[in-house]
C-alpha cells in the first residue's frame, strides 16, 4: 500500500505554523509496515480490490487538498461485499501508522527536536533544571527517596482492540527495533522483513472485533499481562537510569530501598455501577494476581540461581544456609521452593467457595513464615535477597550485587507479592443500606432518617464496641450480602494486598465511618486506606468541608495515621458543567483541600481519576503536574490510567521508561519549584468563564429538549453497544421509578466516544466558546494573555483545548447531520459548528498564531498525515449507520454491516489515537 509523504519543509516563522517533514526514519517504517498490509491485502482479495483501496485513499487526499466529493463517489460504488474489507484495510493502516510512531519516539535515534517538541522530558532534564534554580542536591535526592507516585490501572471500557492483536502489535515494533540496526547483514534484514510481512499478515487474518464481553476476570488478566510483558522489565531499567543520573550529577546512588513506583488495579475491585464485579470476582482476581507475581519471580530466582556460583559470603549468610559451599545458590534454592508453593496454593484458592477461602486463609495467617511455605509478605522474600545483596557488596562483589539480583530486589519494592495491590471502589449508597438493615435487625429505628450527627455518633459508639455488630443468624437482603461478603473477603487478605476502599458519592463523614465500621463487623483489624470520591461540580464545592468534618472526628482522625487520600472525579464533572468549569472547580477543591490537610496537620495524597481524552482530564502527564496548585503534589500522586492509555503509555519497556520519567520529573519539579498562586484578577476572570461555561453547556445540553435526539442521531452512540469493550455497562442503572436514558444516564466514556466518532469533539470545548468571547468583551484580552503567559494551569488548559480542536472536523460533522439527522434538528448542528469555529479564532488569536498547533508541529503533522485513512472510516461510518438503523427499523440485520460498522468505530478510534 502506498505511504503518505510530508511537504517540503521551511524554516518555521513566528505564531506561524511551522511546515516540517515526518523524520526520514519514522517515514520509512510507515512506508515499509503500508507497503506489506498492501501486499498482503493484494494477495488475499487480488490487484483489483487493492487499486479500488488507492482510489479511495487518493481520494480522500484530494478532497482535503481542493475541497472536492470524490471520496463520496468512489466509496458510493462499494458493494456490501467490499464494505467490511475496505473498512479493515484503512483500520489495519492506521495500527500500523500509530505502532510506527509510537516506536520513533522512543528509538534511540530518535531526534532530540522531536522529543522536546512533543514534551518527552526525562528525570534527567528536570533534574537539570532544578539545580539551574538553586535548588539543593541533597533536597533533590530527598525528594526522590519520599516519592510516591502510584498508577492505578483500570478497566473502563475504552480499549477497543483486542488483546491477541495487541500482541501482535508489539511483535512488530519488536521486529522495527531489531531493523533498527546499521550493522545487519542483508540476509538478516531479510529475514526480519519476512517477520513483519508473516505478523501483518497475522493481523489481517485476525479479527479485530471481539465478539465476547471480557469479564471482569479477563480484564485483570490483560492488567497481568502488561505488567509480565513490559512493566516488569521497565521497572528495573528505570530505576537504574535515576541511579545513573543520581551518579553523574549528584554523586550520589539510588538505595535499593527506594522505589518512587507502585501499581495499583481497579480491575476486579471496581464494582460502582458494574454488577459483574462481585466478592468472587475480587477473590479469584486477588488470587490469580498473588499466582501471578510468583511465576514471575520464580522465573528471576531461577535465573539468579544460575548466576550467583560464588562461595565467598558473610557469616551473616553462612548462618542462615549451614554447611553450603554455595550459600547464595543454597538460599535462592530454598525461595525457589517456596515460590513454588505459592504458586500452586494461589491457584488453588482462587475459585474455592466463600466460607472454605475464608478458612483457609484464616488458618494460614495464623501462622508465622517458619511454620509454612507459602510467602504472604513482601519481606519473606525481600530479606533473604537483600542478605545476599549485603553479602556481595560486603564481600568485594558490588558489581555483581547490582545485576540481576538489583532489579528483582527493585520489581519486589514497586510489584511486591501480590503483584498489583488491588481497590474496592463501591457507591455509597450502598454502605447506607448495609448500615440501615443492620438497624432495623437489631431494633435501633430507621438509620437513613437519622440526621447526619446522630448518624456519626452511632458509628463511632459502634466502632468502640467490643461486642460483633452483626446479628447471629441474619439474613439480609442479597445486595447487602454481596457488600458484606465483599468486606469478609478484604479481611482474609494478607496487609499489602487491598490498597484502599474508594467511596463514590461520598459527601459526608457517616459515609465513610459506615465503611470502617463494615469492615471491622467482618474482621478486618487493619485500618485501610478509605477514599471518599467527589465527582460532580456541587462534590467538589463542598470536598474541603467534607474533609475538614471528618477530620475533626477524634475517633476517625487517630485512624487515618496522618495521612488522608481524597479522589477527585475528572470525568463526571466536565459531564456535568462543561470542561472549563471542571477543571476550575478541580484546581479550587484541591487548593481547599490542601489547606485542610495543613489545618488538621495531616498528609494529603490527591488521587486523580483521570481519562485518556482532554474531555475526561487528559493529556500529558507531566504538564498536567505541573500546572496543579502549589503543595498538591508534595512528593505524592496517585492517578488512574485507563483502557488504551495502559497500552499507549506502559504497553512497550521502551515507553513505559519514557512515561516513567515524565511522571517523576514532573512530580519532582511540581514538589520542590511548585507554580505560583494565581493572581487575584486571574482567579476572577477564571471563576467568571466557569459559570459562563456552566450556564452555556447545561443550557444546550440539559435545557434543549431536542438536543439527545440530535446527539443520538449524529452520533454513534446507541450502536457503540454492539462493541464488546469491556464488563461494565455502558449506562448507568436507572434507579426503581425513575424513567431515563438522557445524557444523564450515559457514562463519561460513551459520551466522549461518540462525540469523537462523527469529529466534533463537543464535551471538550462546549460552553468555553462563549466564556472566552465574553471574557475579551468585557475587557479581559490582555488578562487572558497574562494568564496564558504566566499561570501553568491556563496555559496546559488551553493547550489541550487547543489539540482538541485540531481533531475537529465540520465538514466531517456535517455530513454524519446530513445522512443521519432528520431536518427539523439541524439547526442544532448548524450552531455549534459556527460556534466551534468561532472558538478555534479565539484560541488562535489569544495564542497570537495564524493556525492551530503552531507550536507543536510534529502533533499537527501526526494528524495530517491521518487524514487519506480516517477520511474514508467516516464516511463509510456514516453509509454503514444509516444502513444499519434502517435495517434495524426494518426488523432485518446484515451481519456484513454490522461488522464493517463496528471495525469503522475501531478505525476512527486509532485514527484519532484515543476513545474515550
Amino acid at each position: 500500500m502506498s505511504t503518505f509523504k510530508a511537504g517540503a519543509g521551511a524554516a518555521p516563522q513566528a505564531n506561524k505554523p511551522a511546515k516540517i517533514e515526518l523524520d526520514p526514519s519514522l517515514r520509512d517504517n510507515v512506508r515499509l509496515l503500508g507497503d506489506l498490509l498492501g501486499q498482503t491485502i493484494r494477495q488475499h482479495l487480488g490487484d483489483e480490490f487493492f487499486n479500488t483501496i488507492e482510489a479511495i485513499r487518493q481520494a480522500a487526499k484530494t478532497d482535503r487538498k481542493v475541497g472536492s466529493d470524490e471520496l463520496k463517489t468512489v466509496l458510493g460504488k462499494l458493494s456490501d461485499d467490499e464494505l467490511v474489507p475496505v473498512t479493515r484495510a484503512f483500520n489495519q493502516f492506521l495500527n500500523l501508522a500509530n505502532i510506527a510512531e509510537q516506536y520513533h519516539f522512543v528509538r534511540r535515534k530518535a531526534p532530540a527536536d522531536e522529543l522536546v517538541v512533543n514534551r518527552l522530558d526525562t528525570v534527567e532534564t528536570a533534574l537539570g533544571r532544578l539545580l539551574e534554580k538553586g535548588q539543593e542536591p541533597a533536597s533533590i535526592l530527598s525528594a526522590i527517596k519520599d516519592m510516591h507516585i502510584d498508577f492505578v490501572l483500570t478497566a473502563h471500557p475504552t480499549e477497543i482492540t483486542r488483546r491477541t492483536l495487541i500482541q501482535k502489535y508489539d511483535a512488530i515494533t519488536e521486529t522495527l527495533k531489531a531493523l533498527d540496526r546499521d550493522d545487519l547483514l542483508k540476509s538478516e534484514s531479510d529475514g526480519l522483513r519476512q517477520i513483519l510481512e508473516r505478523l501483518i499478515a497475522e493481523v489481517w487474518h485476525t479479527d479485530e472485533i471481539r465478539q465476547t464481553r471480557p469479564t471482569a476476570v479477563d480484564e485483570a488478566k490483560w492488567g497481568f499481562s502488561v505488567i509480565e510483558y513490559s512493566l516488569w522489565e521497565a521497572v528495573p531499567k528505570f530505576y537504574r537510569q535515576i541511579d545513573a543520573v543520581l551518579n553523574e550529577r549528584l554523586s550520589e546512588e539510588l538505595p535499593p530501598d527506594v522505589s518512587p513506583l507502585r501499581f495499583t488495579s481497579w480491575m476486579g475491585g471496581d464494582r460502582d455501577g458494574n454488577p459483574n464485579v462481585t466478592h468472587a470476582v475480587s477473590q479469584e482476581v486477588l488470587s490469580l494476581s498473588r499466582w501471578m507475581a510468583a511465576d514471575l519471580f520464580l522465573r528471576d530466582i531461577e535465573q539468579l540461581r544460575a548466576q550467583l556460583s560464588m562461595s565467598t559470603a558473610t557469616d551473616e549468610l553462612r548462618e542462615r544456609v549451614p554447611g553450603s559451599n554455595e550459600p547464595y545458590r543454597a538460599m535462592l534454592t530454598n525461595l525457589r521452593d517456596r515460590l513454588e508453593a505459592t504458586r500452586h496454593w494461589a491457584r488453588r484458592v482462587s475459585t474455592m467457595d466463600l466460607p472454605t477461602y475464608l478458612r483457609e486463609m484464616k488458618q494460614l495467617l495464623s501462622l508465622d513464615s517458619a511454620s509454612r511455605d507459602v510467602l504472604l509478605y513482601d519481606e519473606e522474600l525481600l530479606a533473604p535477597l537483600r542478605l545476599c545483596y549485603d553479602s556481595l557488596t560486603s564481600c568485594g562483589q558490588s558489581v555483581i550485587a547490582k545485576g540481576p539480583l538489583l532489579d528483582t530486589i527493585y520489581r519486589l519494592r514497586t510489584f511486591g507479592l501480590s503483584l498489583v495491590r488491588l481497590d474496592i471502589r463501591q457507591d455509597s449508597s450502598r454502605h447506607r443500606e448495609a448500615v440501615s438493615e443492620i438497624c432495623s435487625e437489631l431494633g435501633y429505628g430507621d438509620y437513613t432518617s437519622w440526621s447526619e450527627a446522630e448518624k456519626q455518633a452511632f458509628l463511632v459508639r459502634e466502632l468502640d464496641s467490643k461486642r460483633p455488630l452483626l446479628p447471629f443468624d441474619w439474613r439480609p437482603s442479597d445486595q447487602v450480602h454481596e457488600v458484606l461478603n465483599t468486606c469478609r473477603v478484604i479481611a482474609a487478605q494478607p496487609e499489602g494486598s487491598v490498597a484502599c476502599y474508594v467511596i463514590s458519592m461520598a459527601s459526608q463523614p457517616s459515609d465513610v465511618l459506615a465503611v470502617i465500621l463494615l469492615l471491622r463487623a467482618c474482621g478486618v483489624t487493619r485500618n485501610i486506606p478509605i477514599v471518599p470520591l467527589f465527582e460532580t461540580l456541587s462534590d467538589l464545592d463542598g470536598a474541603a468541608e467534607s474533609i475538614d468534618r471528618l477530620l475533626s472526628t477524634e475517633w476517625y482522625k487517630a485512624y487515618t495515621g496522618g495521612y488522608q487520600q481524597v479522589m477527585i472525579g475528572y470525568s463526571d464533572s466536565a459531564k456535568d458543567g462543561g470542561q472549563m468549569a471542571a477543571a476550575w472547580a478541580q484546581y479550587q477543591t484541591q487548593e481547599a483541600l490542601v489547606a485542610t490537610a495543613e489545618r488538621h496537620k495531616v498528609r494529603l495524597t490527591l488521587f486523580h481519576g483521570r481519562g485518556g481524552t482532554v474531555g475526561r482530564g487528559g493529556g500529558p502527564a507531566n504538564r498536567a503536574i505541573l500546572s496543579q496548585p502549589p503543595g498538591s503534589v508534595a512528593g505524592r500522586l496517585r492517578i488512574t490510567e485507563q483502557g488504551e492509555m495502559i497500552r499507549f503509555k506502559f504497553g512497550q519497556p521502551a515507553v513505559a521508561v519514557q512515561s516513567f520519567n515524565l511522571y517523576v520529573g514532573a512530580v519532582l519539579e511540581a514538589t520542590l519549584t511548585p507554580p505560583p498562586d494565581p493572581e487575584p484578577e486571574w482567579r476572577e476572570t477564571m471563576t467568571a468563564m466557569a459559570k459562563c461555561v456552566t450556564t452555556s453547556y447545561r443550557a444546550l445540553v440539559k435545557g434543549n429538549d431536542d438536543f439527545v435526539a440530535y446527539f443520538r442521531a449524529a452520533t454513534p452512540e446507541q450502536e457503540l453497544g454492539k462493541l464488546a469493550l469491556g464488563s461494565r455497562p455502558a449506562r448507568r442503572q436507572i434507579p426503581p421509578g425513575e424513567t431515563g436514558g438522557g445524557v444523564e444516564t450515559l457514562r463519561a466514556i460513551p459520551w466522549i466516544f461518540a462525540w469523537t466518532q462523527m469529529r466534533l469533539m463537543l464535551p471538550a470545548w462546549l460552553g468555553s466558546d462563549i466564556a472566552l468571547q465574553k471574557a475579551i468583551d468585557e475587557g479581559k484580552q490582555s488578562v487572558l494573555e497574562d494568564m496564558l503567559a504566566s499561570w501553568p494551569f491556563f496555559q496546559t488548559h488551553i493547550d489541550m483545548l487547543e489539540m482538541v480542536l485540531a481533531k475537529v472536523d465540520i465538514n466531517i460533522a456535517a455530513s454524519y447531520e446530513a445522512r443521519l439527522v432528520e431536518p427539523r434538528l439541524h439547526d442544532i448542528g448548524k450552531q455549534l459548528r459556527q460556534r466551534v469555529m468561532k472558538l478555534v479564532v479565539l484560541v488562535r488569536e489569544l495564542k497570537k498564531q495564524d493556525g492551530l498547533l503552531a507550536d507543536n508541529p510534529v502533533f499537527r503533522l501526526s494528524l495530517k498525515v491521518r487524514d487519506p485513512y480516517t477520511d474514508p472510516l467516516h464516511y463509510l461510518q456514516i453509509e454503514l449507520l444509516a444502513r444499519d438503523r434502517r435495517q434495524s427499523a426494518d426488523k432485518r440485520g446484515s451481519e456484513t454491516v454490522e461488522k464493517a460498522l463496528k471495525v469503522s468505530m475501531a478505525g476512527v478510534a486509532a485514527g484519532m489515537r484515543n476513545t474515550g
